[in-house]
């Protein structure tokens, strides 16, 4: 062990190789249900030193867990046994050229800093969720991060033109082109985003900013049942010309427990209702977005399908909104033992989706609560079931049946987390088998020695 801190600190320095209970931050992930010991947290500084370190644990067989600002919720950088590599001194934002608008920086740059960053440039990096302040460009591209404005901006995939990686064995992958055309043979920049570090650690990228909104209207609508919500965000699409950004779903259970974890927050209306939903407009130019939204509104509670709606007359207003959809990761994991879900039907299914799974869910455990809360405009569930015990059994027969339902409506069990540890399960039965021989082989083609994040997102052959 000595030689290794030894080897590890000739690359980065010795006060960049933590162990002991300097490493103790990475020793769990945000969730703190997957813990283990790292063998040694290292700190590069730029992608020659992190390089130098895969071609040292490529050397010797070491297994390697590349971390970025650990905010997932699937295990996936979780660092038993391992080297892991935090690229959180590599935050550097290389440059901004707002005539491309893009922006070339580096792996440990956090979200909301590039956002800012480009907003002195009258842009804005637009890829928003609740870890936004903590996560870093790095894990949000090996995990094809969503958020609540993919139905305008699409995923971290869609907001990325080129990158930068280092493979298993050290070589350097230089994709740093910012092209919207690039037609030159199998595109690996798609290849590595959403690979969870299984093929390459991502060391810096080629990001799309966007034009600043100068008129922006947010709203939280009440309703009195779900299935008519598509069909008013069709209205909104076409009366604004494309202008919603998002449009989050909220039941009255996640209202209360919003209200439970946090004693200063405000009920949303002055009744208590089923359905909420928080609806944002956006545009680059002046267009009465607000008339637009209050005309929609005004004609969905003529019909009985609107029953109530509050328009943010500030900002202070639009914040306190945003926040009370902002902490569902906060309210899912307040409660233990929680199962934490992320599937995703089609948009028009959602609705029937939320009705059939709660009897399915208490016929296996008459005692477990259930919290749901959705982006959507996209058909993104994340479905949080707490069980009457901390059964092992028990836990994995209610997640299967969440994913067996979302598959039988066409959908999926892993829409914007990844998979990491808590999905291998799915994976193995409901993945296309001929997908993934195609991911193994993959994976053994660019890391034959399984240096890379052991054990994570492909299932063994066997499981």
């Amino acid at each position: 062990m000595s030689d290794l801190i030894r080897a590890l600190s000739a690359i980065v320095g010795p006060a960049q190789v933590l162990t002991g209970t300097a490493a103790a931050p990475w020793d769990s992930d945000w969730t703190g249900q997957y813990r283990g010991k790292p063998l040694a947290v290292v700190r590069p500084a730029d992608r020659d030193q992190v390089a130098a370190l895969l071609r040292l644990a490529n050397a010797r067989m070491l297994p390697v867990v590349p971390v970025s600002g650990n905010t997932g919720l699937n295990g996936g950088a979780l660092g038993t046994g391992a080297i892991v590599i935090s690229l959180a001194r590599m935050n550097r934002i290389r440059e901004i050229r707002p005539n491309a608008r893009v922006a070339v920086v580096e792996a440990g740059v956090i979200v909301d800093s590039l956002n800012a960053a480009a907003e002195e440039h009258g842009l804005i990096f637009p890829l928003a969720f609740g870890a936004s302040g903590s996560a870093m460009i790095g894990g949000v591209l090996s995990t094809n991060a969503g958020g609540a404005n993919v139905l305008r901006y699409g995923n971290a995939r869609d907001l990325c033109l080129g990158l930068e990686a280092v493979l298993p064995d050290g070589r350097v992958l230089d994709l740093m082109q910012a092209l919207h055309k690039n037609n030159s043979g199998f595109d690996l920049r798609d290849l590595l985003i959403g690979a969870e570090g299984q093929l390459g650690i991502i060391t810096a990228a080629v990001m799309k900013l966007h034009p600043r909104p100068v008129e922006r209207v947010t709203a939280t609508v009440a309703m009195p049942a779900l299935e008519p919500a598509p069909a008013l965000l069709n209205r909104l699409q076409d009366t604004s010309g494309g202008a919603v950004v998002a449009f989050e779903f909220m039941p009255r259970s996640f209202i209360k427990g919003h209200l439970a974890l946090k004693p200063d927050a405000r009920e949303p209306f002055d009744a208590p209702h089923p359905v909420n939903l928080l609806v944002e407009l956006a545009a680059t130019h002046s267009g009465g977005l607000d008339a637009v939204l209050e005309g929609v509104l005004a004609e969905r509670m003529e019909a009985g399908e609107v029953s109530d709606a509050v328009i943010a007359q500030n900002e202070a207003q639009r914040r306190e909104m945003w926040a009370r959809r902002e902490a569902a990761a906060e309210i899912a994991f307040a409660r233990h033992p929680v199962l934490d879900t992320d599937i995703a039907v089609p948009i028009d299914r959602v609705a029937d989706y939320l009705r059939r799974i709660e009897p399915r869910l208490r016929a296996i455990d008459a005692g477990c609560e259930v919290l749901s809360v959705a982006h959507l405009g996209d058909g993104n569930i994340h479905y949080t079931c707490w069980p009457s015990r901390d059964d092992a059994a028990l836990k994995a027969g209610l997640r299967a049946e969440i994913d067996r339902l979302a598959i039988e409506m066409n959908g999926t069990f892993s829409a914007e987390h990844g998979v990491g540890l808590s999905k291998l399960a799915p994976m193995a039965r409901y993945k296309d088998p001929v997908a993934l021989q195609a991911m193994r082989a993959i994976k053994a083609a660019l890391d034959p020695r399984d240096v890379l994040n052991q054990g994570k997102t492909i299932p063994a052959e066997d499981a």
